[in-house]
């Protein structure tokens, strides 16, 4: 990540554009470039004090703090009452990763390296959580249809459902971490087998204060400028959160699923993308769900239909690509076409579509 960290000379840019008053495109700009390097030293910081703790720790703390980025910048806008942007933003990050980030994974690395095999039996469970997480966390939207317009049992529905799903993310790091270490998966709870910085303790635990704080300041910037920047490019809220929130948020991680594909690595490259999906899915959205109520903006996992067909499409094909035990070019070209279609027809969706 060291090659992207240049992109923190715009933290200061964003903050004399905030103060200065340059205007709300160059605040959302420079805000955005500032959280992608930021972004990949939290995770960096949360490698580092992985590796100090060991394989039980250190799973809780990768599967905690892996989508950390992502989590504050929902939180922000939560408090700023940008529910939709949320929910477009939970689904977003679920589809980035199946279809962009693993599609680009498999085009690079297979343009690269020809076909490249993995260990199916190491991302199997993973597989199968993603198709379980979708259908969990889709449940709501399927009976609000009919429970609506009572809005509170709507809201206990998604209670129930984010308190269901969170069990299943603590049973699944569980169960990664009490199997032997040679058939442990990395998705989930196990840390990701990549150079970590070689950091001490502490230095570790300041760089992530100092990192999330500065995530919290630009996501300020970032989510206060947005009204701005939909009005401007025509961009409705929705597609905000369901394509350039997921993006600006994760393109570190993103990033390094993509240089181990290159580098032949693709049990590692799967494990990223599923893992992340499904941190998104089994821990952040429900995570987000009783934060949102003790803030006062109830967030309920109900999606539109739109965003469930995508959601279950890109579930599916990632667990057929993830169980075939090998990967191309043209299988990575092709979910990367999918998710730029799915792209084009979120954008052209009317703003009232919610």
């Amino acid at each position: 990540m060291k090659g992207i960290r240049w992109l923190l000379l715009f933290f200061p840019v964003a903050v004399a554009a905030e103060y200065l008053h340059w205007g709300e495109l160059a605040i959302f700009a420079t805000a955005a470039l500032a959280i992608i390097p930021i972004a990949g030293i939290l995770g960096e910081a949360t490698e580092a004090l992985a590796a100090k703790t060991g394989p039980q720790i250190g799973g809780l703390l990768n599967a905690s703090l892996g989508n950390a980025a992502e989590l504050i910048i929902t939180l922000v806008a939560i408090r700023a009452g940008s529910i939709e942007l949320v929910r477009a933003s939970i689904i977003g990050s679920i589809l980035g990763n199946l279809l962009f980030v693993l599609g680009l994974s498999l085009l690079l690395g297979g343009l690269k390296n020809g076909t490249q095999r993995f260990d199916r039996t190491r991302v199997s469970t993973d597989a199968t959580l993603v198709i379980l997480a979708a259908i969990v966390i889709s449940i709501p939207s399927f009976f609000s249809q009919a429970i609506e317009p009572d809005f509170w049992r709507v809201e206990y529905l998604s209670l129930t459902t984010a308190a269901v799903v969170l069990l299943l993310y603590v049973l699944s790091i569980i169960y990664t971490l009490r199997l032997p270490q040679k058939e442990a998966t990395h998705g989930v709870g196990e840390p990701v087998p990549h150079d970590a910085p070689h950091w001490s303790t502490t230095r570790a635990l300041v760089i992530m204060v100092v990192a999330v704080v500065g995530l919290a300041v630009m996501s300020e910037y970032l989510v206060g400028s947005l009204d701005a920047v939909s009005e401007t490019f025509g961009l409705s809220e929705f597609f905000v959160g369901i394509i350039l929130v997921p993006i600006i948020g994760n393109v570190a991680e993103h990033l390094v699923a993509v240089q181990v594909a290159m580098k032949n690595q693709m049990d590692l490259s799967l494990s990223i993308a599923l893992g992340s999906s499904l941190q998104i899915a089994l821990f952040v959205a429900p995570v987000l769900v009783f934060i949102s109520l003790a803030m006062g903006n109830p967030l309920t996992l109900e999606f539109n239909n739109y965003e469930v067909i995508a959601l279950f499409a890109a579930s599916l094909v990632a667990t057929f690509v993830a169980l075939d035990g090998r990967s191309n070019w043209l299988e990575g070209a092709m979910l990367v076409a999918v998710y730029g279609v799915l792209a084009l027809g979120f954008y052209f969706l009317p703003a009232t579509i919610h």
